[in-house]
């Protein structure tokens, strides 16, 4: 399998500035059994940061209502569930329960005004990832 593939998830302009949104995408495991990958993409101006959209504190969900994932302020990730927070562009936890832990970061690249995954395989068939942020 193809480790520097790299996969179009949306186009940079599908997600304003200081937004985050999240896929819910399907990757190929160590296994070569496919399983559920869902992740959120924040956009800062021209940077891109990626994470797996998992808690670390007990593996919920980050966003409680679908692409809720900022704070109040909107300059930090938040657990809708535990109050945690998270910097943007690192990951690591600030405050609350997760508070020294840090989210799973996503390597992406922004390549022809897309933004993509890479280093993971995807279930081909369910990259359908642009359509779903509506």
């Amino acid at each position: 399998m193809e480790q520097d593939t790299a996969y179009a998830i949306c186009r940079f302009s599908d997600i304003p500035s200081q937004r985050a949104i999240g896929f819910q995408l399907m990757i190929v495991g160590d296994d070569g059994a496919p399983r559920p990958w869902p992740i959120v993409i924040v956009r800062w101006g021209r940077q891109v940061f990626g994470y797996l959209n998992r808690c670390p504190h007990n593996g919920v969900n980050l966003d409680w209502e679908r692409n809720q994932f900022l704070d109040t302020n909107g300059t930090k990730l938040l657990c809708g569930k535990h109050g945690s927070t998270f910097e943007l562009g690192t990951g690591l936890g600030v405050d609350g329960p997760c508070k020294g832990q840090s989210l799973t970061p996503i390597a992406l690249a922004v390549l022809d005004g897309d933004i993509c995954v890479t280093g993971v395989t995807l279930v081909e068939d369910e990259d359908e990832a642009c359509d779903e942020e509506a």
